[in-house]
């Protein structure tokens, strides 16, 4: 019977992504919301990687950490958007077993590089407010490259651990996830084994991230804050408290939506909850950023008008 069990739990080839199930005319519909969605999202975080690269004034290290910032949101919503939007049209909705767990691997490896670029971009506020004269002497050229580096890579090799253990559970015949994508939480209730150790490690994992990161983001904020209230000149203490708000803005977005999904995996929330919960930070949240970001920064404006080549020019008399 061991033995029997073991070839049946290799067999499972593929998984079913259930997704929004409705009418065919709401999937043409919600083909059509997503898409354009999707667009908006790849069209404001490249034009801000695009501003960062090509204008000059920008060659600081916060907009180069708010361009890569940029790029991770975009490779962090293609790898499940455009899947998405394939289920919308099908009618199997079946992923490979390898897709899955690679999908699952690459979006929340890029959803952890998020919560490490947001404290790098908290620690990069902190010096520049609390400590502008030793500014450019802290943060080098070296200093933030080893930060972008750091911040792209730390997803990838902390999130192993998590997806090898998963994907080491029996799967014994259900295949179908109730969900549009490859998520942990439904891909555990699958297995024909309750592993309480796996979900233990995965949730200690996610608890120790998310409240490490943003207690993190939290105290930096509070002294940069604090330094700013110590401001004599109101010009200064507006245009430090604009940057704040648009970085803790993004900070709470992706924070708030993450902790209720993932602290507690094992919950029980109805299914639509989760799912409405997983679009927010999976589409919604990249989809805003490019907008608090470059609405509330004058710089960010001007730059994006000189890309766009709508900058008014200044004629001299």
């Amino acid at each position: 019977m061991n033995v029997s069990s073991r070839e049946t739990t290799q067999y499972v080839s593929h998984f079913i992504l259930m997704g929004f199930p409705s009418r065919p005319e709401m999937q043409l519909l919600y083909f059509g919301l997503f898409s354009v969605a999707y667009a908006l999202t790849l069209m404001g975080n490249t034009a801000i990687v695009c501003a960062v690269r090509w204008d000059q004034r920008l060659h600081t290290p916060m907009y180069i950490l708010l361009g890569n910032f940029s790029l991770l949101e975009i490779c962090y919503v293609t790898t499940t958007v455009p899947n998405m939007l394939a289920n919308f049209l099908s009618t199997s909705k079946s992923i490979s077993f390898v897709s899955c767990f690679a999908q699952f691997y690459f979006f929340f490896s890029l959803g952890c590089d998020e919560g490490f670029y947001l404290c790098i971009m908290a620690f990069d506020r902190y010096l520049a407010v609390c400590r502008p004269l030793h500014y450019p002497r802290i943060m080098t050229k070296q200093l933030y490259t080893g930060l972008v580096i750091f911040g792209w890579s730390c997803g990838f090799v902390l999130f192993l651990t998590p997806v090898v253990l998963i994907s080491q559970l029996p799967f014994c015949g259900p295949n179908i996830i109730d969900h549009f994508m490859c998520d942990p939480v439904p891909l555990m209730t699958l297995s024909c084994s309750e592993d309480t150790t796996t979900q233990l490690i995965y949730s200690t994992f996610n608890a120790i991230f998310m409240f490490g990161t943003f207690l993190f983001i939290l105290c930096s904020y509070a002294l940069v804050i604090l330094a700013v209230l110590k401001m004599s000149s109101a010009a200064s203490k507006r245009k430090a408290f604009s940057t704040c708000a648009s970085h803790l803005t993004v900070v709470t977005l992706f924070f708030g939506s993450v902790t209720v999904m993932y602290i507690s995996p094992g919950s029980g929330r109805p299914v639509e909850v989760q799912k409405i919960v997983a679009l927010f930070y999976s589409v919604i949240t990249p989809l805003c950023n490019p907008l608090i970001y470059s609405l509330r920064n004058k710089e960010m404006k001007n730059a994006l008008r000189k890309v766009f080549g709508t900058e008014i020019p200044v004629h001299k008399t």
